[in-house]
């Protein structure tokens, strides 16, 4: 099993603010420049890396002498953006002396919903990937607000995972991995070596939060396996304290605990778009066209009873049948003004109706999730 990490291409690796800022003290610069050092020389075996990594808020909590996380959002986005200088700086001279060049990208959860701004988020980081650059990437806190954030950089990774169709995410953590119970409180705790993302008993497992500097804990670390498991990404916990740990994995060492994806790229893609895209709006069907969609075919705008909403075309949307129980949801071809327009009618209507036809589905069976019957 461990040849999912010695194996993978493409990497996203996570580290948390524990580590960024040696428990609260400062940017630990050392640690940065080490993961640095790894990271070029997995680079040089030929493979692509995304780093994301906390610590904006922490170091500047540390740079403006406060001992405590604040609550308030306005003093959190103030800290970031204190923070969010330093931090940039540290990592920009630490890949400097492997010849490598960063990129800082910031994020809201509203960059991955939208779908327009996912794909292009999307191409700029294929394109710096592709251009040898390492993106830094962080969520965008000097901005965010409660309604769209990602709650922790955990989750950040396994959606950057899935944005760049990565094939494992590496999370480093200060606990040596996922363990039967909390170690600090269990004795008895054992290491869990690997196991399959999915398996729900590992969520029991994780307990809760970590320190008061993260916001996560392991409970957000295997969530985040689970989020990366939907796009077939395997994803590693391991500690950040141990030497070489990046380099050790990228050999096969067996370090951590492995969760491992069990579903095929394309299951795990539709299982992305049921579980993370924010819906622009719905659309109710007819028992024809709920039929259709169990059946495994695509949505036709002759099955559309009513559109919901507004949205752009490769919007988000709910698909659900009279009663109004949700059927699936799916990537629509065309906006709302031109879905209430050819609602209803038979596809070799819909170019005489709007002028033109981009596609002649609503909405693509490759582009939607449907619940099961019943």
């Amino acid at each position: 099993m461990r040849t999912k990490i010695r194996d993978a291409r493409r990497l996203v690796v996570k580290v948390g603010s524990t580590l960024v800022t040696n428990n609260g003290t400062g940017l630990d610069k050392q640690a940065m420049a080490d993961w640095a050092r790894q990271i070029a020389a997995l680079r040089a075996g030929g493979r692509k890396i995304a780093l994301v990594s906390s610590g904006a808020i922490a170091a500047g909590m540390q740079r403006l002498g406060w001992s405590k996380r604040p609550h308030e959002m306005h003093r959190l986005q103030a800290a970031a953006a204190v923070g969010q200088m330093g931090l940039v700086e540290a990592y920009e001279e630490a890949f400097a002396r492997h010849g490598l060049h960063t990129a800082q990208i910031l994020l809201t959860h509203e960059d991955l919903a939208d779908r327009k701004r996912y794909l292009n988020a999307r191409s700029t980081l294929n394109t710096l990937l592709d251009l040898g650059v390492v993106p830094i990437i962080n969520e965008n806190d000097t901005i965010v607000t409660d309604e769209i954030k990602f709650g922790d950089n955990d989750t950040l990774g396994a959606l950057v995972a899935n944005l760049i169709e990565a094939d494992a995410l590496i999370i480093l953590t200060d606990q040596k991995g996922l363990y039967t119970a909390d170690p600090r409180r269990d004795p008895a705790a054992e290491l869990i070596s690997e196991g399959q993302a999915e398996d729900r008993r590992f969520e029991a497992m994780a307990g809760g939060a970590g320190s008061g500097i993260s916001k996560g804990g392991m409970i957000t670390k295997v969530r985040a396996a689970q989020r990366a498991a939907r796009s077939g990404a395997h994803t590693c916990i391991a500690s950040g304290h141990e030497s070489d740990a990046l380099t050790r994995l990228g050999d096969g060492e067996q370090l951590g605990t492995l969760l491992y994806a069990s579903s095929t790229p394309l299951q795990a893609r539709k299982q992305w778009l049921a579980d993370h895209l924010q819906l622009a709006g719905s659309l109710i069907l007819d028992e024809g066209a709920a039929a259709a969609l169990h059946a495994g075919r695509s949505l036709l705008a002759v099955g559309v009873i009513e559109v919901r909403g507004e949205f752009e075309r490769g919007a988000a949307v709910s698909l659900h049948d009279a009663s109004g129980q949700e059927l699936g949801r799916g990537l629509i071809n065309y906006n709302s003004a031109e879905a209430r327009r050819i609602a209803r009618q038979p596809s070799s209507r819909i170019e005489a109706i709007l002028g033109y036809i981009d596609e002649p589905e609503l909405i693509h069976r490759d582009h939607m999730v449907v619940r099961a019957a019943g």
